[in-house]
């Protein structure tokens, strides 16, 4: 535990040194964002390399949110300070192209928006990439009622679709947050 306290707090450390703590974000910034999520990770019981992975997974944009801390040729510097299976998890995250995977990720069929190139990863990072997902976009609903008015649904329907991928808890709370009534 002691170790992933230390990892924690570097990437914070980096996160503020790269203006994460002064990038707005729906919610406040960008930093407080990344935490909520680490931190729902947390409470879903999450392995530590996806917490950290929580924390830092807009390093290099997302296809939702495309301003990035580093830029894909800095990527080692990630890597030294939350290590390399966790910056591995971020890179993920950060190379979907949304609109070709969401549909086909449990085939598994991923496409990275950064090379073009579709491939099947493995079960594991399917899995990872589910429950950040969900951890992302149920943050960003509790906090801004007018986006999950607007894209609740398609959420609900889109978590729904990954249901096999995600943590129970991660279900429950995809039901609480966007299901209803």
């Amino acid at each position: 535990m002691p170790m992933q306290a230390s990892t924690t707090e570097h990437a914070r450390a980096l996160l503020r040194r790269l203006g994460a703590d002064r990038t707005p974000h729906p919610g406040g910034t960008l930093l407080a964002h990344l935490e909520r999520v680490r931190i729902q990770l947390a409470l879903w019981e999450a392995r530590p390399d996806l917490q950290i992975a929580g924390l830092c997974h807009a390093f290099y944009g997302t296809d939702g949110f495309p301003t990035g801390l580093l830029p894909l040729g800095r990527r080692t510097e990630l890597a030294s300070v939350i290590g390399p299976d966790a910056e591995a998890i971020v890179h993920f995250y950060a190379s979907c192209d949304r609109a070709a995977t969401y549909p086909h990720l449990l085939d598994p069929r991923f496409r990275d928006r950064f090379t073009g190139r579709t491939y099947a990863p493995g079960p594991l990072l399917c899995r990872d990439f589910a429950e950040l997902t969900a951890a992302n976009e149920l943050d960003l609903a509790r906090r801004d009622p007018a986006f999950r008015e607007r894209w609740g649904p398609e959420l609900l329907a889109l978590l729904t679709r990954l249901r096999p991928l995600l943590s129970r808890p991660a279900w429950r709370d995809t039901l609480s947050v966007l299901h209803t009534p």
